[in-house]
């Protein structure tokens, strides 16, 4: 490289990285960087790259060099290694799990080649505490458009045809959902981010936020126009303080360049955007608990039958009500047109899912996919694998609510319905894989004692159902089950998805009933011989 080309060191700041020590190494970047001769060197910091599991990250560009696991100590060297002469680190780069095959580009590891990153394209590579650079990429544009080329009516015509699902959880089709709000008596509307995500292992919501919160904020105000909303509001768990701060920041440089507040780019149009902390329950991830919550009271869900949020919602108005990961998409939508979205995905599930892949598997992290890959893809392509060569056992989708899935639906597609069908949900994202190892059982009963724990309490079923699967689960799982548990389990688990009163109560047995339906043998080793044949319960340990 020429010594008058600019060398650009992004570093990674997303959580994960910040916790392995990015903070300290980007300061050392930028301290020493200011003495090294030679090129100009431009120290950068950046969202979550996704490979979690190799952090801290940085990438240098224009090359496409990827380092990982960086420590304090290297930077001396990584600064070196840019100057002319310089020689890359070896020892930093990426290791292929089976054959340990160093891979220096980033864009030729299979963790980043075999993903289509559209909600997280500009999570690596723009700082989101900087606005330029979203502006620089094509940020607020779509608003542009929007506000100045179409009507709200248009607006909302487009997000129908893009065929954009929520991507909370439910995947009720957004633009139905935004002409209904439009529609809604009121005098006035409101339009709610939901970034509470309280699943255990999932952080999608978290990085996108800390990543390119603009493209949020975007999609919101955008959103806002289409309903006629005067404001916005952000529902974050306060458990996520570096999102919340780059929000407030997005929030204000947002303000500062006309894009919020009154007479948004010389129109008639105004809004505002506030940020709600939450206090971390599970259940305020339920739409309806989510606004009790805002409202000051317990975050609880609205008893059934009851109408619509968007029909009657935040102080009993109209409230549109989205996940993040749904906001993001609109820009794109908007910019680019509904018929480039929806030629990615499936015929009833455009556009790609954002998930958490954790477990046991080789390469954990953050990935995107086109709706309608394989189970097997995701697992082995971008994953890497099982762990240690371990044999694949299972794979849970959805969080606690989700369901297990057995080696025989590796080639199932990843999409709304096919989950479904499956017995799992789509949920916000979480994958978790598991090995021969895992004890279904013991799964389940894992689950079950957070969902117990994490119930509001408000409705029978729910409150005593969840913890009377729970115990049933812990005495199976201490060699103490009973021939007619299984039985029983099914019997509460249908008894509890049909009488609860919120859709987080409906799911809680999904877990259950599927390990009883891809695992029943498990359950009966455990009762029937008093033993684990994973290995992992007290069964198995007390009779060895």
């Amino acid at each position: 490289m020429s010594s008058d080309e600019q060398h650009k060191v992004l570093v990674c700041q997303g959580t994960g990285c910040v916790s392995g020590g990015s903070e300290k190494i980007y300061s050392l970047l930028q301290e020493q960087a200011g003495r090294s001769d030679g090129g100009e060197i431009h120290i950068k910091r950046t969202g979550c790259h996704g490979f979690c599991q190799q952090g801290p990250l940085i990438v240098l560009e224009p090359e496409g060099t990827l380092y990982t696991r960086v420590k304090t100590d290297d930077v001396p060297e990584i600064l070196q290694s840019l100057l002319p002469g310089g020689k890359l680190l070896d020892r930093l780069f990426y290791r292929d799990p089976l054959t340990q095959k160093a891979i220096p580009k980033y864009h030729e590891i299979p963790f980043y080649s075999q993903q289509e990153r559209v909600i997280l394209r500009y999570c690596g590579s723009i700082d989101p505490e900087d606005i330029d650079e979203y502006l620089a990429v094509g940020g607020y544009e779509a608003l542009r458009k929007a506000i100045l080329e179409m009507s709200p009516e248009e607006v909302i015509s487009e997000v129908k045809r893009s065929g954009l699902r929520g991507l909370g959880g439910a995947g009720f089709p957004t633009g139905i959902k935004w002409e209904a709000c439009r529609k809604a008596p009121g005098d006035e509307r409101y339009v709610i981010c939901n970034a509470d995500e309280g699943d255990p292992g999932a952080f999608q919501d978290r990085s996108v936020l800390e990543g390119n919160p603009h493209s949020v904020l975007e999609g919101m105000i955008i959103a806002a126009y289409a309903i006629n909303a005067k404001k916005c509001i952000i529902y974050v768990r306060a458990e996520y303080p570096l999102a919340v701060n780059r929000l407030k920041i997005a929030i204000e440089q947002a303000r500062r360049n006309g894009f919020l507040g009154r007479n948004i780019l010389e129109s008639n149009f105004t809004v505002n955007i506030d940020i709600f902390q939450g206090a971390g329950a599970f259940v305020c991830g339920e739409s309806t608990a989510l606004v009790r919550s805002i409202e000051g009271k317990r975050g609880r869900p609205k008893p059934m039958p009851r109408p619509r949020t968007s029909e009657i919602g935040l102080w009993n108005n109209p409230t549109l009500l989205n996940n993040v990961k749904t906001f993001a998409n609109i820009p794109l939508i908007i910019s680019q047109g509904s018929e480039q979205f929806a030629c990615k995905g499936t015929e009833k599930s455009k556009g790609t899912a954002v998930f958490s892949l954790t477990g046991k598997v080789a390469n954990c992290g953050l990935i995107e996919v086109p709706m309608g890959i394989t189970l097997r893809k995701i697992i082995y392509d971008i994953g890497g694998g099982i762990l240690k060569g371990k044999a694949f056992k299972a794979v849970q989708t959805g969080g606690p609510s989700g369901g297990c899935l057995p080696e025989s639906m590796l080639d199932m597609a990843v999409d709304f319905d096919s989950l479904k069908q499956a017995g799992s949900i789509m949920g916000s994202g979480g994958m978790v894989v598991m090995d021969e190892d895992t004890c279904m059982v013991d799964v389940a009963r894992y689950f079950l004692d957070f969902t117990r724990r994490e119930s509001c309490g408000q409705c029978l079923p729910c409150r005593l159902g969840t913890k009377q699967m729970f115990d049933i689960l812990d005495d199976i799982t201490k060699g103490k089950g009973k021939p007619e548990d299984i039985e029983l389990l099914t019997e509460l688990s249908e008894a509890i998805k049909k009488s609860s009163i919120c859709g987080l109560g409906q799911t809680v047995p999904n877990p259950v009933l599927t390990t009883l339906r891809y695992f029943k043998d498990e359950y009966e080793a455990h009762i029937k011989e008093k033993k684990c044949p994973a290995g992992v319960c007290m069964t198995q340990k007390e009779s060895t």
